[in-house]
């Protein structure tokens, strides 16, 4: 229980920090632009990493345990367990980031809004208008969030398969997710995890009256998904030869211990 507990921790921590910093301070338009929106969100995974990664793995993201999940990594009653405790962080993280907008100040909403900026969308992610200054359609949202995502937890399931990589691991995913915002922000704002984008939306929808994030919100849990089947599929034919070799080196050594005594 306690490490679906430190899951619902880190994720409320990534979504409350980086989505509000991104909404927070006018989106990429605003005064963190889109070095400053990427760098939060791997910094935030960062320091989740290092506080709670010997817990609970911190995957903070669905796509991240399903990738683990596929890969042999963890069992199903966990993989639900995680993702529920991912999904309720990401909800009470967007309740919160609302709840704080309430004690902004009006007049200073009002004048940001005059020149179409939302300091309450609570780094809702979208494609079209609702998507980065590019605007993709449907599609190149799903292509987008498929291939950020692949590359994402191709990179956690790989630094992690080592123990010696432990020290390292934290700093390596916060920059590759880095990585992935800097290009990913102006297509769909970035996603690469459903809790993250799921919470702010359905928040959104339910005290703010805007569903149109929630009706999107679909491409934001299937695409990741999908780039998580397929980075969990491209490790195992990737690192399947490795073992086979370590196997065949292991039975030549014998061989040869035999002829030796013989």
């Amino acid at each position: 229980m306690k490490k679906y507990f430190a899951e619902f921790i880190g994720t409320f921590v990534l979504t409350f920090i980086a989505c509000g910093a991104a909404s927070f301070t006018a989106g990429y338009e605003g005064y963190l632009g889109v070095v400053g929106i990427a760098l939060i969100f791997g910094l935030a995974v960062v320091a989740m990493a290092y506080s709670i990664g010997n817990i609970s793995g911190c995957h903070i993201n669905p796509a991240v345990s399903f990738g683990m999940l596929l890969s042999g990594r963890m069992s199903l009653v966990d993989f639900m367990g995680y993702v529920i405790g991912q999904m309720l962080g990401g909800i009470a993280a967007g309740a919160a980031m609302f709840g704080l907008s309430k004690s902004f100040n009006a007049e200073i909403m009002a004048q940001y809004k005059m020149y179409g900026v939302n300091l309450t969308s609570l780094g809702t992610n979208g494609f079209d208008a609702q998507g980065g200054f590019l605007q993709v359609n449907v599609w190149g949202a799903v292509i987008i969030e498929v291939f950020l995502t692949f590359v994402f937890v191709l990179t956690v399931i790989g630094v992690t398969s080592k123990a010696e990589n432990s020290k390292v691991a934290g700093l390596v995913i916060g920059l590759t997710l880095t990585c992935v915002h800097l290009f990913g922000i102006p297509f769909t704002g970035t996603s690469v995890n459903p809790a993250r984008s799921f919470g702010p939306a359905l928040i959104k929808a339910l005290l703010d009256g805007d569903s149109t994030a929630l009706s999107q919100v679909w491409v934001f849990i299937l695409a990741p998904l999908v780039g998580a089947a397929l980075a969990a599929l491209v490790y195992m034919v990737l690192s399947k030869p490795a073992k086979e070799a370590v196997v065949k080196d292991s039975d030549d050594d014998e061989e040869d211990e035999d002829d030796s005594e013989e």
